[in-house]
């Protein structure tokens, strides 16, 4: 069994491509081994900013023998099928097929035997074939080659068992040979096997494995900031990036100039994270402190000293940039910024991000009675200053950092905390992790954002298909559902689409509204069984409470789904959903073949045995005490309710005959089976209940 070594090396590849790139060109070569019939026992890629790695164990020196037989046409079939077969399977004459009897008659086999090639013959073209089959989200073109690629290629290693692979790959020759780090080691330097390659590149300053620079990096920033009795600020996303930036990490801490401290600390983390890639440092209260770390790709004989004092002059311009707009943005009042929205369009049919900003006004003034404590007046002045800070310098220069510079300018300008805060929140939560907001101002503002992104895009039809969604429509429902969830309001979703349409952003009679407004349930329906099935709520209990009951208060609804959970864990549950099945399969069985439904009052005088009376009397009962826990919201005591059933029904499906003779006496016990599908599903609808 014999080892496969490749190392595609290139120009830098972009850092976001990396680990993609890597996974990709495994399952391309590894897919087109097994297609080759070629085995092997273990495939490991790797990844740096300038090579990407690929070592695979166990491969046989050549492919086995195959032997093929092929069905061809039927004994007597037309010329020109009989030719087409053999020119598509490389044969001159119909002597060189057999006769063959098979299930449909006699058939012409082909039977192709082709010996094995030798595996480093196969090889080169297969992996030629894999590295061009990868899709980058950028590409690019270089010299005569007409291939694209991420970045120019500039040497390929291949060995199969030590030796070079035969050929090329986009123009280059499989070699034995490589380079180590660029600046530090970069000659050339000759290899025999993997773990021969791993060492060497190790001794040349390239640390091959990026989860070992990952944890070099953690290390390092953390011993710096320790050094200084500081901590570093957490930044998974940052972290992934510089990991893929640099084959050989070395961690160094800089300084920010004190006269930047009051710039507010999200511009300057947002200016060093998204502009220098530098991790932010935190002081031993947690505030930010005037230090950054930056992980540089070089050893340097001084120690560093000359590499932060580049970063630091290079950072001090960024913060000069940043310092003047935050004191030029403060000299206008963010009311003032509101007139000039109108110049941002939101969407060509919806209108200018100002006529929203109006719409949101009138909406969050109207949700604020929903929500408890939510002052009315407040809600619309945080809704009118929400959009404000696009028109600002900072957020023009920092896209990301809307809402958050409108909290800072609208605190600046003596506005209350509570609406600052809603200015800063109103775009939360961005997604199933993100912090949902629990003031009362912010929730309506929040609220009032998505619900009318939601109403009016489902409007003019511009609803998310398949995996697209380029209005983020599905962020915005699990938004509203997280809002509502985990602040308990009791704000039903039609109302809440019925408030959103008074804006009137574009105008739609009543049924047109209906129409809209029964597509966003059906939406919210799949949104929220999505967003409890990541929580281990089954969806078929969501279904069964959302369906039939036409429930669309969500607090409401996940205490009626978290009481139907409960009830069908215990045995009254259990045998209650058989007896319900069994019933509602008996009636739906009997109206098709009457063509009549069974579903009125039954005929108490018509009740022939014991059993269907007391079934009888039990179904009215239960009825009544469900009913009256329902109207209560006690879903836990209407479930209860419900066990008081079990008992007579198992004893009528024991001792009575559905289907008698007499038609009358028939069709009143096939009521009395309706009547038990008809009060089990005052609960929830039990249909939509699996397994």
């Amino acid at each position: 069994m014999t080892e496969l070594l490749l190392e595609l090396r290139s120009e830098e590849i972009p850092a976001r491509m990396q680990a993609r790139a890597a996974a990709d060109f495994e399952h391309a070569v590894t897919d087109r081994l097994k297609e080759a019939q070629l085995a092997f026992t273990s495939a490991e890629s790797f990844v740096t900013p300038r090579r990407l790695v690929l070592v695979i164990d166990g491969l046989p020196d050549r492919q086995p023998d195959l032997r093929e037989e092929r069905r061809g046409p039927r004994i007597g079939a037309p010329d020109q099928a009989i030719q087409g077969f053999l020119k598509a399977n490389g044969l001159a004459t119909i002597e060189q097929c057999e006769r063959r009897q098979a299930d449909k008659g006699e058939f012409w086999f082909a039977v192709i035997e082709r010996k094995g090639r030798p595996t480093a013959e196969v090889l080169p073209e297969l992996i030629e074939a894999a590295a061009v089959s990868l899709a980058w989200p950028k590409s690019m073109r270089w010299g005569e080659n007409t291939v694209r690629w991420v970045r120019p290629l500039s040497n390929v290693l291949g060995l199969f068992g030590g030796k070079p692979l035969p050929g090329t790959l986009l123009g280059l020759r499989f070699n034995a040979k490589t380079r180590g780090h660029r600046f530090l080691n970069p000659r050339e330097i000759e290899v025999s096997s993997f773990a021969d390659y791993r060492q060497k590149l190790k001794a040349a300053h390239v640390v091959l494995d990026a989860a070992e620079r990952q944890r070099l990096i953690v290390e390092g920033t953390q011993a710096r900031a320790k050094e200084a009795g500081l901590t570093v600020r957490d930044d998974p996303g940052l972290l992934a990036e510089v990991t893929g930036l640099v084959e050989y990490p070395v961690v160094l801490m800089g300084r920010i100039d004190d006269r930047f401290m009051d710039v507010p600390k999200e511009v300057l983390i947002t200016s060093m994270r998204a502009h220098q890639k530098y991790f932010a440092a935190l002081g031993p209260d947690g505030a930010l402190a005037p230090r950054f770390i930056v992980i540089a790709n070089i050893t340097a004989p001084d120690g560093g000293k000359a590499i932060v004092a580049g970063n630091e002059r290079v950072l001090r311009a960024r913060l000069a940039d940043a310092k003047f707009f935050w004191d030029l943005d403060r000299k206008r009042k963010l009311e003032e910024r509101v007139p000039s929205l109108d110049d941002i369009i939101f969407h060509a049919k919806l209108g200018t991000v100002g006529q929203k900003t109006a719409r949101l006004q009138l909406l969050a003034g109207e949700l604020a009675a929903a929500i408890p404590g939510c002052d009315r007046d407040l809600a619309r002045g945080a809704a009118l200053l929400a959009k404000a800070d696009l028109k600002t310098g900072m957020v023009g220069e920092f896209p990301e950092l809307q809402g958050v510079m409108g909290r800072y300018y609208a605190l600046a300008e003596g506005e209350k905390p509570a609406v600052a805060d809603a200015i800063a929140d109103h775009y939360a939560p961005a997604g199933p992790s993100d912090r949902c907001p629990k003031a009362p101002v912010s929730i309506a503002v929040a609220l009032a954002d998505k619900l009318d992104t939601l109403f009016w895009f489902f409007a003019i039809d511009e609803k998310p298909t398949g995996s697209k969604d380029p209005f983020a429509l599905r962020r915005a429902a699990l938004g509203i559902i997280r809002l509502i969830l985990e602040n308990g309001l009791r704000l039903p979703l039609r109302q809440a689409f019925e408030l959103a349409h008074q804006g009137e952003a574009v105008k739609i009679d009543g049924a047109r509204r209906d129409a809209v407004i029964g597509d966003l349930l059906e939406f919210f329906a799949d949104r929220l069984k999505a967003h409890l099935r990541e929580k281990g709520v089954r969806h078929d209990l969501v279904s069964a409470a959302f369906s039939l009951t036409a429930e669309d208060d969500l607090v409401r609804l996940m205490a009626r789904v978290d009481a139907l959970g409960r009830f069908l864990g215990t045995d009254d549950g259990v045998n209650l959903l058989t007896a319900y099945r069994r019933a509602a399969n008996i009636v739906r069985i009997e109206e098709k073949r009457d063509g009549v439904r069974h579903d009125g009052a039954v005929d108490e005088a018509a009740l022939a045995q014991a059993e269907e009376v007391e079934l009888s009397h039990r179904l009215k009962t239960v009825w009544k005490e469900a009913g009256e826990k329902l109207d209560k919201e006690d879903f836990v005591a209407g479930m209860t309710a419900l066990a008081a059933l079990r008992g007579p029904i198992d004893a009528f499906f024991d001792k009575v005959t559905v289907n008698a003779d007499d038609a009358k006496l028939r069709a009143n016990r096939l009521k009395l089976l309706s009547q038990i599908r008809a009060t089990m599903n005052r609960v929830a609808d039990f249909s939509e209940i699996e397994g």
